[in-house]
């Protein structure tokens, strides 16, 4: 699966936030956008998954444009997952009734099928017992882990994160990042927004620092943080530093 971005415009009224931005992906790399609270990055990722309407330029899947206007976006859809910082699952509902709807409705899957991938995955992450349980009865790192199981059952070709940790207590940041780890080893192509720094230096093969709406500068990791080239992205990460988020 590979992801091109193609002079990506978006604006919220008189607010430009994607500014003729340009971009690849390949498939099973994993990207890291860092940049200051406004600079597009989780803008960026809704364009992707069709969830914001681009205003100008064009988003490619293998080659397909899937930024038509009228397109419909639900087959994209099920070739992306998502995951918000806010988790986004339904409190009426078991964690096995969070994974299990869209198997059931989208992909026609029967309730056992659906149970038994429910199941598979939440003993991979950790959370084997917490089949029946519901949001309200978990700590915000499970919920957050319920919510990338959820994403994982569809089987995605992409996987977006968006600051999957930003709602989290400190203490529960970490389990959350370990799921990102292992999914890094399973091969899965992953756009991950960011202001965990150790943890995008750590996970990413590539990091894009945005400003702007922009890609102001990108490379290996080391590179970015280490020996960054232009201006701005010094001014970020000395800022950053400064604040002890290094």
């Amino acid at each position: 699966m590979k992801l091109e971005m193609r002079k990506v415009v978006k604006s919220f009224g008189p607010r430009s936030v994607l500014s003729g931005l340009d971009f690849d992906v390949a498939a099973g790399e994993v990207v890291s956008f860092i940049g200051a609270s406004g600079s597009g990055k989780t803008t960026l990722l809704r364009c992707v998954n069709l969830l914001e309407p681009i205003d100008d330029g064009a988003i490619f899947l293998d080659g397909d444009e899937i930024s038509q206007i009228g397109r419909d976006p639900n087959p994209i859809r099920r070739r992306i997952g998502i995951v918000f910082q806010s988790f986004n699952l339904f409190p009426h509902m078991s964690v096995r009734q969070n994974i299990t709807l869209a198997l059931t409705r989208v992909l026609e899957k029967s309730a056992d099928e659906a149970t038994e991938v429910a199941k598979n995955l939440l003993a991979r992450f950790g959370l084997a017992e917490k089949l029946d349980a519901y949001p309200d009865q978990l700590s915000g790192g499970q919920q957050q882990r319920v919510a990338i199981v959820r994403a994982l059952a569809m089987s995605p070709e992409l996987l977006l994160l968006d600051e999957i940790t930003s709602a989290l207590d400190p203490e529960l940041v970490g389990e959350v990042l370990d799921v990102v780890r292992e999914l890094k080893g399973s091969g899965i192509t992953m756009l991950i927004a960011t202001h965990e720094m150790n943890f995008a230096q750590e996970i990413s093969d590539r990091v894009c620092f945005l400003d702007g709406g922009r890609i102001a500068e990108q490379g290996p990791p080391r590179q970015i943080f280490s020996q960054p080239r232009d201006e701005r992205t010094k001014q970020f990460l000395r800022r950053v530093q400064a604040l002890g988020k290094t």
